[in-house]
């Protein structure tokens, strides 16, 4: 192992430590109970906090007999860890959306199937802030009554009057590729976003919400399609205006960074 970053196991390293076989492991993560991360090759990696919660997932099902559901809301009640994920601004989301849904009375199960995600996918997003589009963000959003931009802790109390190039606040990436820059802080009557695209990014998925919504490309080319029927190819300069409750997708079709301005009133993404 490197000694230049955090441990990392393998499957059967893991395995051995947590006391259970590799197919074992394979089978707790196709049923939500551990999210292991990936090598740049695709391969399973573990980290200390996940052999940690392996050993907590045989202990459950051997000591207490409980199924999988019923050790994930076990898991859920412990002190997270995430490997060290859960701390700082990208965590807030996922503590919301597990905030929430404990006030509404769900389980992980019952919110998945609700949205039509698998429950090991909203595990990860709780834990971590990150795993989903942002088609499944504002399903989850609209779900619990709130907006994308709430989740992402825009609501701030010092309001500075200009925001400096460079020093906008950004949200938590839920996305990879996706990076949400706020050009206006506070409780404001528009959402005022800078968006930057990595090659390939896209929403996963169409949405709508209320209001309207403005979008200025100012490098690289996006491709936006509303209502399934309509595609729209924009490119450095083209500015686009549509009304929210239109389904809308996009992705970015330029080979690097496709960088825009999207405006939404009232704030209601």
């Amino acid at each position: 192992m490197s000694d230049n970053g955090p441990v990392r196991y393998k499957v059967a390293e893991a395995a051995r430590l947590a006391g259970v076989s590799a197919s074992t492991l394979r089978l707790w993560e196709s049923q939500g109970l551990v999210v292991p991360g990936r090598s740049e090759t695709g391969h399973r990696q573990y980290s200390a906090d996940d052999v940690a919660r392996l050993k907590r997932i045989s202990w459950y099902r051997v000591e207490r007999g409980l199924n999988p559901a019923a050790i994930r809301e076990a898991l859920e009640g412990e002190e997270p860890s995430a490997d060290g994920v859960e701390t700082g601004q990208g965590s807030g989301l996922g503590r919301k959306l597990r905030s929430l849904r404990h006030a509404a009375g769900k389980t992980l199960d019952q919110v998945a199937s609700d949205i039509g995600i698998t429950a090991s996918t909203l595990s990860t997003l709780e834990r971590t802030s990150q795993g989903v589009g942002f088609k499944t963000l504002h399903d989850l959003a609209e779900y619990y009554a709130t907006t994308v931009s709430r989740l992402s802790g825009e609501e701030s109390e010092e309001v500075p009057a200009v925001i400096r190039a460079g020093e906008w606040r950004t949200w938590p990436e839920t996305t990879p590729g996706v990076m949400v820059q706020l050009l206006a802080e506070g409780s404001r009557m528009m959402d005022c976003h800078r968006f930057v695209l990595a090659p390939g990014a896209a929403s996963e998925g169409a949405y709508r919400h209320e209001g309207e919504e403005f979008m200025h490309v100012l490098s690289g080319r996006l491709e936006l399609v509303l209502d399934s029927d309509q595609f729209f190819d924009l490119g450095p300069g083209d500015s686009l205006y549509f009304e929210s409750c239109r389904y809308h997708s996009w992705r970015n079709r330029h080979d690097g960074e496709t960088v825009l301005l999207w405006i939404n009133t009232p704030p209601t993404f």
